[in-house]
């Protein structure tokens, strides 16, 4: 398999066996595929139509592939090795056909046309490195490094969080960097002694973007952030009280408002929104278990389930609550290892659902067309 080499469509349908929602499978291929964590859109458009772009193993080798969602065409994009959870950080320009993945701690710039690569920044010894966005302008890819602590215990965070509690206690110094998509100049925006993850910049705020004090929800003093990229300054998003859960937050589709669930100190879970000025906060107790959820607004929430309810399910807001989650599926999904969890995402109209599964024994992209709320 080579850089450029085009693949027939691997797609089938079938219907659930218990709501008989026709779902589409895109890839079927003896080695994982998954498409990119759920805070990133991995829906692109070139002159050939409609692209997904995804990561997969194949050939004993992991790379960064297009699927072509109008005739189900797979060309494979880069000629490497990479490791795979690192391709869940890939993130895509809003503003031209380019996309951005770590290799060797190397953040490398791809051509989605040309295929051309191009090495932006390389992570400082000492370091680990986390996940991609793009800056509203795609001038910059925002993204958080934190002090690589493996030599101190085990550590294995994609794989079955081990460490994941230490690496809190520890608070490992962490940065909050801009890198030029043009220069690959890096410039540090924030940093603190504490364990940063999930730096993610507002789809239409090109000054504004995010980031969580990573570790068990319970734990954290405060979980989500807000951030000027401009100025540095940072500020906390939904202020959480004692004994509250907060997290797995990530952008509505207007860049301005801020998904999230959580817990009470009672117990009682609940989703909401918040403007990132901490204005027009909204939220709802929430019936229901997921691992995942996402949405573009809150109007209809999904999300994935459990290991012990494996089902894609939805949510409606209206009159301000959410009612009882409807079935879609039964995705099957094990969520072993972070490439196999099931990640659920809206597409950028609303319209489908996009998910990774293994429940044909490999981890494979799925879509499903989002059903009328009264089937």
């Amino acid at each position: 398999m080579a850089k450029g080499e085009r693949f027939p469509a691997e797609w089938s349908t079938f219907a659930d066996a218990q709501t008989g929602a026709i779902v589409k499978q895109l890839t079927n291929y003896k080695g994982h595929s998954h498409h990119l964590y759920f805070t990133n859109s991995g829906w692109y458009s070139d002159a050939e139509g409609r692209k997904l772009l995804f990561g997969s193993d194949r050939c004993n080798l992991t790379n960064l592939f297009s699927l072509n969602l109008d005739s189900g065409e797979i060309r494979q994009l880069t000629e490497r090795n990479v490791t795979n959870s690192q391709l869940l950080f890939t993130s895509i320009n809003p503003r031209r056909a380019e996309a951005y993945f770590w290799h060797a701690r190397t953040l490398i710039a791809l051509d989605l046309d040309t295929l051309k690569e191009r090495p932006l920044y390389r992570v400082p010894d000492g370091y680990d490195l986390n996940i991609t966005s793009v800056t509203a302008d795609g001038n910059f890819v925002c993204t958080g490094i934190y002090e690589d602590l493996s030599s101190r215990f085990k550590i294995d965070l994609l794989h079955g969080y081990v460490g994941f509690a230490e690496y809190w206690e520890a608070k490992p110094h962490s940065q909050i960097l801009l890198i030029s998509t043009e220069t690959g100049q890096a410039q540090v925006v924030f940093e603190e002694r504490y364990w940063i993850g999930h730096a993610n910049a507002s789809p239409t705020q090109p000054d504004i973007a995010t980031y969580c004090h990573e570790g068990p929800w319970e734990k954290v003093d405060q979980r989500i952030w807000g951030l000027n990229l401009r100025t540095g300054e940072s500020w906390k998003l939904r202020p959480t009280e004692v004994g509250e859960q907060v997290g797995h937050e990530y952008w509505l589709a207007d860049g301005e408002h801020i998904g999230y669930h959580g817990r009470s100190a009672d117990g009682q879970s609940f989703y909401g929104s918040v403007r990132y000025d901490n204005t027009e906060r909204i939220e709802a107790t929430f019936p229901g278990e997921s691992m995942h959820f996402q949405s573009n607004d809150l109007r209809l929430i999904v999300g994935d389930g459990t290991r012990n309810d494996p089902k894609l399910m939805v949510w409606r807001m209206g009159d301000g609550a959410f009612g009882e989650p409807r079935v879609v599926l039964t995705h099957h999904g094990t969520f072993q290892i972070q490439q196999l969890h099931v990640h659920p995402r809206f597409s950028p109209d609303g319209s489908q659902i996009l998910f990774t599964s293994d429940m044909s024994g490999y981890g494979n992209l799925y879509l499903v067309d989002v059903p009328a709320w009264e089937r």
